[in-house]
């Protein structure tokens, strides 16, 4: 007999009362039930037989059929100015050095004096059968304007440029989420195994406020993440073997490795992330061929480098990354974000002080390279599968940041970006802000509809594709998020 046993009558044989054993029989016939229902939707991993490993970015379906195939975001950190890029407000011209005494009230942020109305410096000319008005700081991009879908009306949750630019990327202000680079390696997989799903290529000044918050995986496995590609000499660094290591004493090694790894991976089937760490291996193997062949840029021809302005101070940096882009998605790349501004304020569109020289400087460096990517992207036939994304994390105000000075602040009630490429109706502007540029009034388009129309574009529902986390389908748009269908040919 059991010493710690104390005498209980009316036991069963298992040592319980009667009503213990009808009570927990109960119980555990009905959890039978529903045991079998979470089994079936895999609720416990753990209890299933380790699957064979596959590649997290497997190439998947679309949810329909679209022309879209691969995103190249330029991302121009520091937030432009709408009204004196692609948003053209005569009505700032008419009362230019006058006090503002509309309705926003969100000017002068951070305790930033408030000037007055300022018009813009740069002349809107139209330009294409569209004509569609587009400043002088464009002259390159201007030439294709009939390709181009400007969103006079986006919006914004926040004034401030770490949350803006997670905002952007993440659809959402805080850290931890995944980027849109992610969703889409995570929706569609990838187009070349030997190759990263998702690029990212930084300003040599620095990267965005957040940094690589803006191109994480969140809450996803670690191989939907972005691959940072350095701004400054080798894009990717120990792309060499080894001095004195063969290509078969490598691949030896690698398949030991992968034998190791497999038989760790078996005895954990719940880690999400193992796989996807496991598959690394392997990817910078196949990088070592791949990658270096794709960033080494010495065979371009002379008519491609004057193209690009590789050879100029002010384009060489973006136009190297444009023409970067293009042989990426070439090979099969989902997703290149490229930054244009890096650190802060005048290294970034962040024209506080002097917007006309600021602006007068990126549109610079960008506007020659941003046209020779479209042009290139015309000629090779990648146009019609590849989506163009141009803009900031917001905009700027239409009055000037404190009296006589030419900077601008902050501006998220309404701004500008534009669309081209494949899937989008061209030569044409949708939505507009008040008369003077400071608010979106018409048509108003959140970042989340930016998000979902992107998505769309490319083949996937921003409502099914979602990723459970937290006990919630979670996505990208969050609870919003709406098609802008007037941007779709």
């Amino acid at each position: 007999m059991n010493p710690h046993h104390t005498f209980r009558p009316n036991l069963t044989p298992c040592g319980r009362t009667r009503r213990e054993f009808l009570w927990q029989a109960g119980a555990g016939f009905a959890g039978l039930g529903l045991l079998d229902i979470l089994l079936r939707d895999g609720f416990f991993p753990s209890a299933q037989a380790a699957p064979v490993a596959q590649s997290p970015l497997a190439p998947r379906a679309p949810h329909f059929p679209t022309k879209a195939k691969h995103v190249i975001f330029l991302f121009m950190n520091g937030a432009p100015s709408q009204v004196d890029t692609f948003d053209p407000k005569p009505e700032l011209a008419k009362h230019h050095g006058q006090p503002y005494a509309g309705k926003v009230k969100a000017v002068g942020s951070n305790g930033r004096p408030v000037g007055y109305l300022m018009q813009s410096p740069f002349e809107f000319k139209a330009h294409g059968q569209s004509g569609l008005p587009i400043s002088s700081l464009f002259p390159y991009t201007s030439k294709f304007a009939d390709d181009i879908c400007v969103l006079r009306s986006m919006y914004t949750d926040t004034a401030a440029h770490a949350s803006g630019c997670l905002q952007m990327n993440t659809g959402s202000i805080f850290i931890g989420r995944p980027s849109l680079g992610a969703w889409l390696s995570y929706g569609l997989g990838t187009m070349n195994a030997a190759l990263p799903s998702f690029v990212v290529m930084t300003d040599p000044r620095g990267g965005p406020i957040g940094s690589a918050s803006n191109w994480t995986g969140g809450y996803m496995p670690a191989a939907y993440q972005g691959t940072l590609f350095r701004s400054k000499g080798n894009p990717l660094l120990d792309l060499a073997t080894p001095e004195g290591v063969s290509p078969r004493a490598q691949r030896r090694s690698l398949d030991l490795l992968a034998e190791l790894n497999e038989q760790h991976r078996r005895e954990r089937p719940q880690e999400s992330e193992l796989a996807a760490r496991i598959l690394s291996y392997e990817l910078a193997y196949q990088m070592q061929t791949s990658a270096a062949s794709v960033v080494d840029l010495k065979d371009e021809p002379a008519a491609t480098r004057e193209l690009y302005g590789l050879d100029q101070p002010l384009t060489a940096d973006f136009g190297t990354k444009c023409l970067l882009a293009r042989r990426l998605i070439e090979k099969g790349v989902r997703f290149v974000q490229l930054y244009s501004g890096g650190g802060h304020l005048e290294d970034t569109w962040d024209g506080h002080s002097d917007c006309i020289r600021n602006h007068t400087l990126h549109a610079g460096e960008t506007d020659k390279p941003i046209a020779a990517l479209i042009a290139d992207l015309k000629r090779t036939g990648l146009w019609d599968e590849t989506l163009l994304v141009w803009g900031g994390e917001f905009g700027r105000t239409p009055t000037s940041e404190g009296v006589g000075k030419p900077g601008r602040d902050h501006n998220w009630h309404g701004f500008s970006m534009w669309l081209a490429g494949g899937g989008v109706k061209g030569g044409q502007a949708i939505g507009a802000t008040d008369e003077l540029g400071f608010e979106a009034v018409e048509e108003r388009h959140h970042v989340s509809d930016l998000h979902a129309t992107l998505l769309h574009l490319m083949g996937l529902d921003h409502e099914k594709l979602t990723y459970f986390y937290q006990g919630l389908e979670q996505r990208i748009t969050g609870v919003r998020g709406e098609v802008i269908r007037k941007a779709l040919t």
